[in-house]
């Protein structure tokens, strides 16, 4: 492809997937993990290995690539780059992938000589999902127009959709469609783990919406707990949006303690107006269907559907007319996990019937009271982990809760990749 040698620092599920896929379009590649050096091994990189020469420490890869990419985590980014920054060739491209630029950027600022150009990079999906056609933020920090030609040419080989934004805008738009949607599923699993429930087990959580919201738990809880965490407590907006989702799934259960209908309906309804619009029965604008939404079970679909109040799905339209934010104005920049969550919430919102019978569930039915206690209960929690920035606290509670669901991880992944994989589809025939 090119002269140019691609240095990468930090060889995690993210690094890897880069390394490889950059060798195999041609480029050279200069690779050290970040934490450990000097004990990867070519083995962790499988596949066509000519390209990537793997070096025992950050100083000889800063020194001798050309656009160097630290992918290590947010919390770790400062003491990094403070160790290799200062190293880097003369006139080389730095950037990274960490998922909130914030810390990135001021480290970069801080550690790397004033001739390094800065161009970073973000590919909004996990390691496992197929990067043609989702989006990768360039940001461009401190470069010319010829460096960001480089590093979009080296990227080209992901086949990726490229969105150029700044570091801050990046931090805003990740934390209105990321922050809230992990804050969502981490607290539906510590509430079936404390309630010592396998959700594909429980009729109420089996077929159609609970399908997705199953198979979206049990991927997040089966990647590492650094990358929610990181984003969670590293991006400036990120936390007073998570408070907020707390604060909403507190009130609405509050409500629906309570009985308190006519609050309880207009505060849904106000929700609805602000973000969806009005009420429509004409779904033909739906970013998810029925007939996709019952494929992708876990469990044996029960013979009658079981009614849910699906306060989780209520809460996050809830949180974002409290801060204003429109789901829609990030969909060029969303992950497929925001996506099919957005898709769940306006498949109820968006349809009339089925946001009664949520409503009517939430007030007249307390079969399923303590299930919305515990997930109020989780959703606070992780805003206070996330609040005080108690990172330990928090990997401690997704590890218990991530060792409970463990044994299912692979069927679930399968099925979770299917079912990302189908949907995406079909939004994009919808396009």
């Amino acid at each position: 492809m090119g002269d140019a040698v691609v240095g990468i620092i930090g060889m995690g599920d993210m690094g890897k997937m880069y390394a490889k896929r950059i060798s195999n379009a041609g480029w050279r590649v200069h690779a050290c993990d970040a934490c450990a050096p000097g004990k990867l091994n070519e083995r962790m990189l499988k596949g066509r290995q000519s390209n990537i020469s793997i070096l025992d420490n950050g100083h000889l890869v800063s020194r001798s690539s050309d656009w160097i990419m630290y992918s290590v985590e947010a919390k770790n980014i400062n003491a990094v780059v403070a160790a290799y920054g200062p190293s880097t060739k003369w006139g080389a491209i730095v950037g990274g992938q960490t998922s909130t630029k914030a810390p990135e950027i001021e480290a970069f600022e801080q550690h790397l000589p004033q001739d390094v150009q800065i161009v970073s990079c973000h590919s909004l999906h996990g390691p496992g999902v197929n990067p043609k056609g989702q989006p990768l933020v360039i940001i461009n920090h401190r470069a010319t127009q010829k460096s960001v030609d480089l590093v979009e040419r080296i990227l080209s080989c992901m086949e990726s959709k490229f969105v150029p934004l700044s570091a801050e805008v990046h931090d805003r738009i990740t934390a209105d469609t990321q922050a809230v949607t992990h804050a969502a599923f981490l607290s539906m699993g510590a509430a079936w783990q404390a309630n010592n429930q396998f959700p594909w087990e429980v009729p109420r959580y089996i077929g159609g919406i609970e399908n997705v919201k199953i198979n979206l738990m049990m991927r997040i809880y089966s990647n590492k707990w650094h990358v929610y965490a990181g984003l969670a407590m590293f991006n400036p907006a990120a936390k007073a949006q998570i408070r907020q989702y707390a604060t909403s799934v507190t009130e609405l259960f509050k409500l629906m303690q309570g009985h308190h209908r006519k609050e309880f309906t207009q505060r849904v309804h106000a929700a609805r107006a602000t973000v969806f619009g009005e009420p429509r029965h004409d779904d033909h604008e739906l970013l998810l269907q029925d007939e996709l939404l019952d494929k992708f079970s876990l469990g044996e679909k029960p013979a009658s559907r079981v009614k849910n109040n699906h306060l989780s799905l209520l809460a996050i339209v809830d949180c974002w007319w409290h801060l204003k934010i429109n789901p829609y104005d990030h969909m060029i920049c969303s992950t497929p996990l925001f996506r099919l969550w957005l898709g769940i919430t306006e498949y109820v919102f968006r349809n009339p019937d089925l946001l009664n019978e949520c409503i009517d569930t939430a007030i007249e039915d307390d079969t399923f009271r303590g299930d919305d206690l515990e997930f109020t209960i989780a959703a606070r929690d992780w805003s206070e982990r996330v609040s005080l920035g108690n990172m330990e606290g928090y990997r401690q509670r997704f590890e218990m809760i991530q060792k409970y669901f463990e044994p299912r991880f692979g069927e679930a992944s399968k099925v979770g990749n299917e079912m990302i994989r189908t949907i995406e589809e079909g939004l994009r025939s919808k396009k």
